[in-house]
């Protein structure tokens, strides 16, 4: 896995998308755009996006993301989006308490069970002790990174 770390913005794009049955439908997806500001994720999601939109379209919402890092299969395997709360557990070194941070991610995997993988992967090499609080499968259908 690869890993970028940046400001992510989660944008809600509506538009008419041609199903497989041949038939246009208005849809609503969503998407991550890396980009510095609101008005950059606007600007990025439908430069990404124009290849595939036909006719009208509109950014319902555009979201500051809660991750500040997104993780990325090498191999193009993964095709879902998990968010994964991490809670890292430090212990402070002048009281000797254990404090706890929670930290979320943004990762690319095929499953469930390869997320918790990953993350243990990933987790490996960390200084920090953690415990994985919780993974969600999302509606993000892409990243879009710069």
């Amino acid at each position: 896995m690869n890993s970028k770390t940046s400001d992510w913005f989660e944008v809600s794009l509506r538009y008419r998308k041609i199903s497989e049955d041949g038939r246009e439908k208005s849809v609503t997806e969503q998407y991550v755009v890396d980009s510095i500001s609101f008005s950059e994720a606007e600007e990025r999601i439908l430069k990404e996006m124009e290849q595939f939109i036909r006719g009208d379209y509109s950014v319902k919402a555009i979201k500051k993301a809660a991750y500040k890092e997104v993780f990325f299969t090498n191999d193009g395997e993964g095709d879902k989006w998990y968010k994964a709360k991490l809670q890292f557990i430090i212990i402070d070194e002048n009281t000797g308490k254990e404090k706890r941070s929670n930290v979320i991610y943004l990762v690319q995997s095929s499953s469930l069970n390869a997320v918790c993988k990953s993350i243990d992967e990933i987790m490996d090499g960390s200084l920090f002790d953690y415990e994985s609080m919780s993974v969600q499968e999302t509606k993000i259908l892409d990243v879009f990174k710069h």
